[in-house]
């Protein structure tokens, strides 16, 4: 398996694009403004979302991958692209943005009999299986109802697991899951720099200061990726990360970059 990173920032600007994971060709995992980088075939091969939470950076390419493939997806026959969240998300996302005035119902265009989207709940501990692919759904302490994701790298990789914890605060529950599970990489955010402590504990985001206190509780060493970084922040982030006493191997996630599993 291959995951390729769309985006990893925390918001935008030129060369920043927000959260967006492609699960080789076929399963978006977040949906942020890196989705619009990919073809317009590419977009159309898509046909399975994952979201982790309601907030705009992780689900604003819904809407408009849709708008975009609606037509290529008729005319081939294929089914719905399959969107997979938690309840209180796919809630959100029918309330507030497939409501007729943010943007129209693509749940029932082009018919409610074959639309391109379908909404699809899950649970915090599912183990979903998606395309031949286990991925299991993760806890995330978060502002809103939220998850992160780990997705098995399967028999080939000794069921080593692609981690991504979503937004999130600091979340014990996460640390008790991951100690039984073999890590490959860990893609954790830090949104917020030292210097902006109380806002990312106001804001439920992580600062260095917590992170290590987060990884502390992380056994061995694992390749620890830092995403959802505000434009402009790399800098202050990454000191304050590279300050930490940490047996883990710790960089900056790219857009751009890939994962192995």
């Amino acid at each position: 398996m291959n995951i390729r990173v769309l985006g990893c920032s925390g918001a935008i600007a030129a060369g920043y694009k927000t959260t967006a994971f492609l699960l080789d060709d076929d399963v978006l995992i977040d949906a942020g403004t890196g989705v619009g980088d990919l073809p317009l075939d590419a977009l159309a091969a898509i046909d399975h979302i994952l979201i982790s939470h309601s907030h705009l950076d992780h689900v604003l390419g819904i809407p408009l991958l849709a708008d975009a493939v609606l037509r290529l997806r008729a005319a081939a026959g294929r089914p719905p692209i399959q969107v997979h969240a938690l309840p209180e998300t796919l809630d959100a996302l029918r309330r507030h943005i497939f409501n007729g005035v943010i943007w129209p119902d693509f749940t029932a265009l082009p018919s409610r009999e074959a639309p391109v989207l379908s909404l699809h709940a899950f649970q915090i501990g599912e183990r979903l299986e998606i395309s031949g692919r286990v991925i299991e759904v993760l806890s995330a302490a978060h502002t809103v109802p939220a998850v992160g994701f780990a997705v098995d790298g399967g028999a080939a990789a000794q069921h080593a697991h692609w981690v991504f914890t979503g937004d999130t605060g600091p979340n014990p529950a996460l640390w008790t899951r991951l100690a039984e599970l073999r890590l490959s990489h860990l893609v954790i955010e830090t949104a917020f720099s030292d210097d902006e402590a109380e806002l990312a504990h106001v804001s439920k985001h992580l600062c260095p200061a917590e992170l290590g206190e987060e990884l502390a509780q992380l056994a061995g060493s694992v390749d620890v990726r830092i995403t959802h970084i505000k434009p402009g922040e790399a800098d202050a982030v990454m000191q304050g990360v590279q300050a930490l006493s940490s047996p883990h191997r710790i960089s900056a996630l790219a857009a751009g970059q890939e994962m192995l599993l």
